[in-house]
């Protein structure tokens, strides 16, 4: 299984950028698929999840500013980030879930700054 973030950049507080995950094989075939970061210093963290059912969940931190989405034609799985703050600088990471194994991607890097 691969997973390949693109997406990434410099951003403005403020501003919004679309993360898109591209998986080599159909999003169903997992039980979540999701998007965690890394910021500096810091320990990789939760920022939204989506079950195979539909179901989202999200930090606390980006509820009501971040949306992750589906796409089983594509095999994408996206996250659109709005309301971007510097607490939001990171390295982005999505994730697939099925059988007790974790797939990870490479990472895009995500920074707010003025």
């Amino acid at each position: 299984v691969q997973l390949v973030e693109s997406g990434g950049g410099l951003v403005q507080p403020g501003g919004s950028l679309r993360l898109s995950c591209v998986v080599s094989e159909s999003i169903f075939n997992f039980n979540v698929v999701g998007w965690y970061r890394r910021a500096p210093g810091k320990l990789r963290e939760l920022v939204a999840t989506l079950t195979n059912n539909g179901y989202t969940n999200y930090d606390g931190s980006v509820k009501d500013r971040f949306t992750i989405s589906g796409d089983n034609a594509k095999n994408t799985v996206d996250l659109q980030m709005n309301g971007l703050k510097p607490e939001d600088t990171a390295v982005y990471y999505c994730n697939a879930y099925s059988r007790g194994t974790f797939y990870w991607g490479q990472g895009t890097q995500v920074t707010v700054s003025s």
